[in-house]
């Protein structure tokens, strides 16, 4: 749930402020009509309480449709909760993040596999392993899978958990401590047994940040230690990562995790269902999985609404109930994402000019500028690659396709009247559903 609140806050505080007040803010518990959250920085908490506490308290509402009274508790507070603050290690041993929990079908079945084979076997075939893919799909749920088997094969090996921006973060505070510091920082990573780097591309771009990583990558790979890491994309899209380290991250095995199929997604709200207890008619389920189809976090977040919907207004899990409980979800469920040939067919109208020309190879100034601007829109509105883009445009290849989406987004930055014309084509497609 709090996920979709951050979510929704960002339209209304903007994601610059959300990234930067709310990064320590966790969500803890609801206890009657208490939300519960834990800031141990008490400086963001101060400032989230005097000037965001209205916006978080609307926007709960908004979700339960009843008013809640927030909290945010300090370490202390919340370690008289809950007996102490939960830790990142604990994930590595609990069961709710196991190989057992996660359901496969054919969206993520190689990713599946690839993680039981280095987690039964660390550092022998697969070094690194990337898993990548859209948010929500489970790449964070297989890595601490992996964790969990090699903490049980293993209760002294050492596994090391990392975000990619937390990297950067981590590296700026021990340089401002001093050189005890950054050595500790070091020591933390290149003495792991398992390192796991989730979100990896956060760290391109980021030039200090990268030359540590790639010491330590090398470090551990050179000792026969494994590396897991996470992103939203494969190396050759990382545009900013550099060349040395994006060919370490294809030394191993890429895998990609694809939005869940029907059968799939039906087997992971009858999964969550029956984990927490909750007794979910057959058809329920089923619209559930028809209509939620974006991510499997989408899946689990209607299934934690809907618990709570039963546990704090007594709600029986009716078809109406859960209609109500995830119409948000309908909405971008529901949002209409054009086919490349719709878009291409458009613009083709637009500047006047057969598909078979923007396609092809002509260099005359219009076919170009279509062209780039085609390129553009089917990656911003749809889910294809820029190698498949490119096979939509006489098969060029990524680079190229790279190049004209970059292009076209410097014409946007520096000409307010050519983003305009970008914009404006852009509402008319989405208009012709």
């Amino acid at each position: 749930m709090w996920d979709k609140i951050l979510d929704r806050l960002k339209g209304e505080l903007s994601e610059t402020t959300i990234n930067t007040w709310f990064d320590e803010l966790e969500a803890v518990d609801i206890r009657g009509n208490t939300f519960i959250l834990h800031c141990s920085n008490d400086f963001k908490r101060s400032n989230i309480e005097n000037l965001f506490m209205k916006n978080i308290k609307d926007t709960i509402r908004d979700f339960f449709s009843m008013d809640f009274e927030v909290r945010i508790l300090d370490d202390l507070a919340y370690a008289e909760l809950s007996g102490g603050p939960k830790k990142q290690s604990d994930r590595f041993t609990s069961d709710e993040f196991t190989f057992e929990t996660f359901v496969v079908g054919p969206s993520n079945k190689l990713a599946y596999a690839a993680s039981v084979a280095v987690a039964e076997h660390p550092a022998q075939n697969y070094n690194p392993l990337l898993i990548y893919g859209d948010s929500g799909l489970g790449k964070t749920h297989l890595i601490y899978a992996i964790a969990n088997v090699i903490k049980k094969n293993d209760s002294r090996a050492k596994i090391a958990y990392v975000k990619g921006d937390d990297l950067t973060n981590e590296l700026v505070a021990a340089i401002q401590a001093g050189p005890n510091k950054t050595a500790e920082m070091r020591e933390k990573y290149r003495q792991a047994d398992l390192l796991l780097v989730d979100d990896v591309q956060f760290i391109a771009g980021k030039k200090q940040t990268q030359e540590e990583f790639f010491h330590t990558f090398n470090n551990l790979y050179e000792s026969g230690r494994q590396i897991v890491l996470t992103s939203d994309r494969p190396p050759s899209e990382m545009t900013m990562l550099e060349d040395r380290l994006r060919t370490r991250f294809e030394w191993g095995l890429l895998v990609d995790v694809a939005p869940p199929d029907f059968e799939t997604r039906l087997a992971i709200v009858k999964n969550k269902a029956a984990l927490l207890g909750l007794d979910l008619p057959d058809k329920v389920a089923v619209f559930i999985a028809e209509n939620v189809t974006a991510n499997v976090r989408q899946l689990e977040g209607t299934i934690n609404k809907i618990m709570a919907f039963k546990d704090l207004l007594g709600n029986d899990t009716d078809e109406e109930t859960v209609t109500r409980a995830i119409q948000d979800m309908l909405k971008r469920s529901n949002e209409y994402v054009p086919t490349p040939e719709a878009i291409l067919e458009y613009i083709s109208k637009y500047y006047n000019l057969e598909e078979s020309i923007i396609r092809g190879q002509q260099r005359v100034r219009d076919a170009v500028a279509a062209r780039q601007i085609a390129m553009y829109l089917i990656r911003s509105m749809t889910n294809l690659s820029l190698d498949d883009i490119g096979k939509q445009f006489d098969n060029r290849d990524h680079s190229t396709v790279l190049y004209s989406i970059k292009q076209v987004e410097k014409q946007m930055k520096k000409d307010a009247a050519f983003a305009e014309t970008v914009k404006a084509i852009k509402t008319n497609i989405n208009s012709r559903r």
